[in-house]
């Protein structure tokens, strides 16, 4: 209690002046009071004479204290409240750190484009708590990602809100008191796919790059449609040059899959295979990174990119999966379910933002079934003449 002085004519109500507030010209007063629970002191500050507080609201205070305690109510000073209040609004940054060390942040699929994505746009909040989160800063992580793909901002923002949501689910923050409204991804329109020339250009850059095991890998994408990490991910033991197929453990869509290997994708998985052997002895996988672990990035890749002068915005891996796709639905010779079991895809609505680049096919549909109908039309008009000609 010290610099504290005891209130006269009021029990266990102290006071002390300070040096640095003035109210009314004069030295503020700050009050406290001190009660006991279980035979402890305790001692709590209530507030300055500048903010309304006096000795009666001090002891009006105390005799609220003891009355509970008497009661058998549980009591908690201002500052234990506050306390508690802030283990239960944690700031983002400390959210963060706890839902990327949970079972359920170490084992995300995307974990490392989720920490990129904190750090790129979200790290301005970590010292933020969410009971202080406003409309107002959603707005600037939008501004300030001006620019950007409404599908980049839709996962920062659905990032936020997962954040958010796990803090609410183990008592770290409160729920958001409003909601975090995600920009439309519009689909349609979206799909990359290289033309003629480009195509072209990625040819020759693949056929002389110094690095044929990654030149191998963007052929492989190319050919197959296989996915960044369903790549990076490739096991020897998940191809079986027998049957022809590749087995895709763990994919995207959650299932283990199995797509068919064509001859080209034979003779390269054969290549790379007898090259990892002779570099990669002991790792397991196909397309292995340093020191034979499973990779988890290719800089080169972009590196081919800018070698075949392909548009900044086309994404190597992502835009080849498209352009397999968009090959597949041009020719007219896959249906939509056979594209997207092609692509693994868990639910049709993903494969029939290809239904566009089916024109020949919709054609020839809408062709034998204007040759349908017209049969029956003509069916039903001798059927008619026949029926005249007996009456």
């Amino acid at each position: 209690m010290n610099n504290k002085k005891r209130v006269r004519g009021y029990k266990g109500i102290f006071f002390y002046k300070s040096h640095t507030r003035k109210v009314n010209g004069r030295p503020d007063e700050c009050f406290y009071i001190t009660f006991k629970i279980d035979g402890r002191k305790k001692t709590e500050k209530i507030g300055w004479k500048s903010e309304g507080y006096s000795a009666k609201v001090a002891e009006d205070i105390r005799a609220k204290r003891i009355r509970d305690i008497r009661h058998g109510k549980t009591v908690k000073t201002a500052q234990e409240i506050r306390a508690e209040k802030r283990m239960h609004d944690r700031p983002l940054g400390e959210i963060k750190d706890a839902y990327f060390s949970s079972d359920r942040g170490l084992s995300l699929k995307g974990r490392r484009t989720d920490l990129n994505r904190w750090e790129k746009h979200l790290s301005t909040l970590s010292k933020k708590r969410v009971s202080g989160l406003s409309q107002l800063d959603v707005e600037r992580i939008k501004h300030d990602m001006k620019g950007a793909a409404p599908a980049t901002i839709g996962n920062t923002l659905e990032l936020l809100r997962r954040l958010i949501n796990y803090g609410v689910k183990q008592k770290l923050c409160p729920a958001l008191p409003f909601t975090i409204k995600l920009p439309e991804k519009n689909n349609e329109g979206t799909e990359e796919y290289l033309t003629d020339e480009e195509a072209q250009r990625l040819i020759e850059v693949l056929k002389t790059w110094h690095r044929q095991d990654v030149a191998r890998m963007v052929r492989l994408a190319w050919l197959t449609g296989m996915r960044r990490g369903e790549i990076f991910k490739l096991r020897r033991k998940n191809i079986d040059f027998e049957k022809s197929l590749i087995a895709l453990k763990n994919p995207k869509s959650g299932k283990d899959a199995f797509i068919p290997m064509s001859r080209p994708v034979h003779d390269l998985l054969k290549e790379q295979i007898q090259w990892t052997a002779e570099n990669y002895p002991d790792s397991p996988y196909v397309f292995p990174g340093r020191a034979g672990r499973q990779r988890v990035d290719c800089s080169s890749v972009e590196n081919i990119k800018k070698a075949a002068k392909l548009p900044k915005s086309f994404r190597p891996f992502h835009g080849l999966r498209h352009h397999y796709a968009v090959m597949l639905a041009s020719s007219g010779e896959y249906t939509l379910d056979l594209i997207g079991l092609l692509l693994t895809h868990k639910s049709t609505a993903i494969t029939r933002r290809y239904a566009k680049y089916l024109p020949d096919a919709k054609k020839r549909a809408a062709d034998r079934a204007a040759e349908l109908l017209t049969g029956q039309i003509r069916k039903a008009r001798v059927i008619d003449i026949d029926s005249k000609r007996t009456t």
